[in-house]
């Protein structure tokens, strides 16, 4: 059994259909990490960047939280409204 390990690899809450899901992400999610930092040439909310890159916010927001744990992105500070209507944070490429 594959061993997960956060955040270079898709968390998980619990150990059946959570953990599944998980598994099924492993190998995808380096290419999703990937497409969100290029989609972030400017800062943006993970709704607008799944909106930009054509996908299911569901599978975008998650890496949003891997790259903020690697230390990649950060917070602006700035909240927008997203699709639901509730206010989102605002990520960017860490500023070095």
């Amino acid at each position: 059994m594959l061993a997960l390990t956060y955040p270079t690899d898709p968390g998980h809450k619990e150990n059946t259909t959570s953990r599944e899901a998980a598994l099924s992400m492993s190998k995808e999610s380096s290419r999703l990490r990937i497409l969100v930092l290029r989609a972030l040439s400017k800062p943006m909310t993970a709704d607008e960047c799944a909106d930009s890159l054509g996908m299911s916010v569901l599978s975008i927001r998650p890496r949003f939280t891997e790259l903020q744990r690697h230390g990649i992105i950060e917070e602006t500070g700035e909240l927008r409204h997203n699709r639901s209507g509730r206010r989102a944070k605002v990520w960017q490429r860490r500023v070095a």
